[in-house]
């Protein structure tokens, strides 16, 4: 087992949160997401804006819509890819930090 300092834990636990909200919800990855879901938007009578998510296919693309429909499921793969992105492919430290720093970005814009 490899030994990791509190600094390297939070860029890592970051990156993961940063990767798992940019799959899952960004605009710009969208194009990742198609080929398994299909997304429309209604208004309720309310007013409100309400999301439908339907899951594409079946067998293994529906597996993968299932988990781009999954906060929870796409966090934990997400935090795999990291995970193995940082011990086995160090020079990958950088982009974590990048996807750390959005990450803590998007934390305090949601804070204020």
């Amino acid at each position: 087992m490899f030994e990791i300092s509190w600094l390297h834990f939070a860029i890592l636990a970051l990156a993961s949160f940063r990767l798992t909200h940019l799959l899952m919800y960004d605009h710009i990855a969208s194009f990742i997401r198609a080929p398994f879901l299909s997304v429309t938007f209604k208004e309720d009578e309310e007013g409100k804006t309400i999301q439908n998510i339907k899951i594409k296919g079946t067998g293994l693309r529906y597996w993968i819509g299932t988990l781009f429909s999954c906060h929870w499921c796409l966090g934990v793969w997400s935090s795999l890819a990291v995970v193995a992105l940082y011990s086995l492919l160090p020079g990958s430290f950088p982009l974590l930090v990048i996807l750390a720093v959005a990450g803590a970005a998007a934390i305090i814009r949601t804070l204020l």
